[in-house]
């Protein structure tokens, strides 16, 4: 494949965007999107995006959505390709470079097909690009998705998610966050199980936030069956009884309460992330994986990190001396995260009048 010249000297008729998992990463993406959309206005954006990830973006103005379906196999594939018989778009941000998504752009026609540099490239990405953003070591993920943009040519950043949420969802979350009631919300479980933290964890948070500030605290969290064990265990082994909402809120739903929380306690998961997006500040809880790389990208302060200790403990070696971006995730790694250590940045965070995670646009 040729080399497409770079940076663009014109914006492109159209643009395709891969990146189809997960709930963060999605939600990473959407600045990226309202960039494109404001700098670009007449490029035609078309986004890749999973099943379950669309249920929280989909609804996104002036994109077109083409929904890939991974737990579908081959069918999922197929039905993809389906969708987008007959598009040829002037740009693809293949932006997801898991063999999946290698597999899926092989039904993407696209004249300028960018991806990652070599050092971040996995499972053969580099037989389905003929571009590459530049090599930046050390970036948080929204950083590395701009950088597809800014490798085309744009150089402002729009940092607005805007993530539309239908009345019936807030009104979902008034009811469970009344306006004159502080709200913890207790987001314990990821979608990789050895992010968890301890049940005895959350529950210790979830006396102290209410003993000590006054605080409502809900327990969220999908339907899995992983995470209505851990909602009811926490919920049993805290004194002050929280609230267990595992499994009873939809996609829309989450992202309305959360949106509406004080504050938010949350290991590395898609719910960090979309609290992020609302503006809610995030304590997250990082042991297996690296918060410079993925925090919520507007808390870092409020993080709790023992990715170093579990680096020096598991691999015998300083993070500054691993891989960026090496994930740590054996049993026994988020146990490093005490309760003290959550209840002391919930302390400084309540003493800082809980503020709202999003700065004013510059």
């Amino acid at each position: 494949m040729a080399r497409a010249e770079l940076p663009l000297t014109t914006p492109p008729r159209s643009l395709c965007i891969l990146r189809f998992s997960a709930l963060g990463d999605v939600t990473h993406m959407t600045p990226v999107v309202r960039t494109l959309q404001r700098e670009w206005p007449e490029t035609r954006l078309t986004w890749i995006v999973g099943k379950a990830e669309h249920t929280l973006v989909g609804d996104i103005p002036g994109v077109d959505f083409a929904v890939f379906d991974k737990a579908a196999g081959w069918a999922g594939y197929r039905d993809l390709w389906r969708q987008l018989r007959g598009q040829r778009f002037d740009v693809l941000l293949h932006n997801q470079f898991a063999l999946r998504a290698n597999i899926a752009s092989l039904g993407i026609r696209a004249d300028l097909r960018l991806g990652y540099d070599r050092a971040r490239s996995r499972d053969l990405h580099g037989l389905f690009i003929n571009a590459r953003i530049p090599p930046h070591p050390g970036q948080h993920v929204i950083d590395i998705y701009f950088s597809f943009i800014e490798t085309l040519g744009l150089r402002r950043r729009h940092m607005v998610w805007d993530i539309p949420v239908p009345e019936a969802a807030e009104a979902r979350a008034r009811a469970l966050t009344p306006d004159d009631t502080p709200t913890l919300v207790i987001s314990p479980c990821s979608s990789h199980a050895l992010r968890n933290w301890t049940v005895a964890g959350c529950a210790r948070v979830a006396d102290h936030a209410a003993r000590r500030h006054g605080l409502r605290v809900l327990i969220t969290g999908g339907p899995s069956e992983v995470e209505r064990e851990t909602g009811a265990a926490i919920a049993a082994q805290a004194e002050t009884a929280p609230e267990n909402l595992v499994g009873q809120t939809s996609i829309k739903e989450m992202l309305a309460l959360l949106g509406r929380a004080t504050a938010v306690v949350s290991p590395d998961s898609g719910p960090a992330h979309m609290a992020n997006a609302m503006g809610t500040p995030v304590i997250g809880l990082y042991a297996c994986t690296n918060p410079g790389r993925a925090r919520p990208y507007y808390s870092g302060q409020w993080c709790v990190d023992r990715y170093d200790e579990a680096s020096r403990r598991e691999l015998g070696r300083p993070a500054s001396e691993i891989r960026w971006g090496t994930k740590i995730e054996r049993p026994g790694v988020m146990a490093l995260i005490t309760p003290e250590d959550v209840i002391e940045r919930l302390d400084a965070l309540m003493a800082a009048g809980a503020p709202r995670a999003i700065p004013p646009e510059t």
